[in-house]
């Protein structure tokens, strides 16, 4: 009679465990759509290149980390996405700290989050390849003219 009540008892923990994600998972969407929404945004009226395995030291200059979703690197007039292993991890609080192997940021390389308060390391995410995204030329069909600069100066 007892392991039937234990059995009865850790069959409403597995079920309550199987609702629980749920309702996080409806948290993280509507995160995951505000942060793709503001990538979206930065992206407007670009066009996605082939992905390259390497940005130089001048690519990487000027870093954007949107939240739980990617990596922006501004290059003159080109915007680099990586989305890295974990995008999840992303949080434009903490700043990050690049293990470069070699003299340019490369897909495979480490990034370890910092929280900017403590300093405390966080957790390390891998880098993906990074893709080109530039502005449709003027005299195409589909150009239109931006309407204000992704990145304040």
């Amino acid at each position: 009679m007892r392991k039937l009540a234990h059995l009865v008892a850790l069959a409403g923990l597995v079920s309550a465990a199987n609702v629980t994600p749920s309702f996080a998972e409806e948290a993280d969407s509507e995160v995951l759509t505000k942060s793709e929404a503001e990538l979206a945004k930065i992206l407007e009226g670009r066009v996605a290149g082939e992905p390259v395995k390497c940005l130089t030291n001048s690519q990487r200059r000027n870093l954007r980390i949107i939240d739980e979703t990617a990596m922006v690197f501004r290059a003159g007039r080109t915007i680099y996405v990586n989305r890295t292993s974990a995008p999840r991890f992303l949080n434009d609080w903490d700043y990050p700290v690049f293990t470069v192997f070699g003299s340019s940021l490369c897909r495979m390389d480490r990034v370890e989050m910092r929280n900017r308060s403590s300093n405390f390391p966080g957790p390390v995410l891998t880098l993906g390849e990074f893709v080109p995204y530039t502005k449709i030329e003027a005299g195409s069909e589909s150009y239109e003219p931006p309407l204000k600069e992704e990145f304040p100066q």
